[in-house]
């Protein structure tokens, strides 16, 4: 993994594998700003991640700098602190995605705002129903592709499978279609 990954520069790796090596080396101090650092570098990069989700990030730093300190004797100084570190991240990024997606399942939403005059499902339909006559509008060759790629979810592999067709062709199809469908809803007709 890149070292900009967490500190964006070559000093910042530098500087955080010197405290935590002082650190481990007995110096409190360095070991106090190695953490202190550290912790605003895993913010900066959990933030991007979790975008959806900025209530974790703080839990999340907490639990990797815990896990951090754990497991610090398994550092090896000869390899780059930011791929040991981002190792780690990554790990306690996904147990708690893991741990989120479980929760979520087994919890009706009720707590969240959720507002039940919303949408309809009459909206869905109309929409539904306006697509269908715009996609209707099209050759064949072009709504064959869309219909089968971005409705259906089918891969282009798959597409290019049922119509016979190579799968550049059906990815052209496809970009082909949303051309001239982009271009139809543009001139309203």
């Amino acid at each position: 993994m890149s070292i900009r990954r967490f500190s964006g520069n070559r000093l910042s790796e530098d500087r955080l594998r010197d405290l935590l090596l002082r650190g481990m080396a007995g110096d409190s101090g360095a070991y106090h700003d190695f953490l202190k650092q550290l912790s605003a570098h895993l913010r900066a990069f959990l933030r991007r991640r979790l975008t959806q989700l900025p209530d974790e990030v703080e839990d999340l730093v907490q639990e990797i700098l815990l896990a951090v300190h754990n497991q610090r004797h398994t550092y090896n100084a000869k390899q780059p602190l930011t791929a040991w570190v981002h190792a780690i991240a990554r790990y306690k990024l996904i147990d708690m995605l893991r741990r989120r997606t479980g929760h979520e399942a087994l919890n009706d939403p009720f707590d969240d705002e959720i507002d039940v005059l919303a949408a309809s499902d009459t909206e869905a339909m109309e929409a539904k129903r306006d697509l269908a006559k715009l996609l209707a509008q099209l050759p064949d060759r072009q709504r064959l592709r869309i219909q089968y790629v971005k409705l259906d979810g089918l891969s282009v592999v798959e597409a290019a499978r049922m119509t016979g067709m190579t799968e550049s062709a059906v990815k052209v199809g496809v970009h082909r279609g949303l051309k001239a469908l982009a271009a139809k809803i543009r001139g309203g007709t």
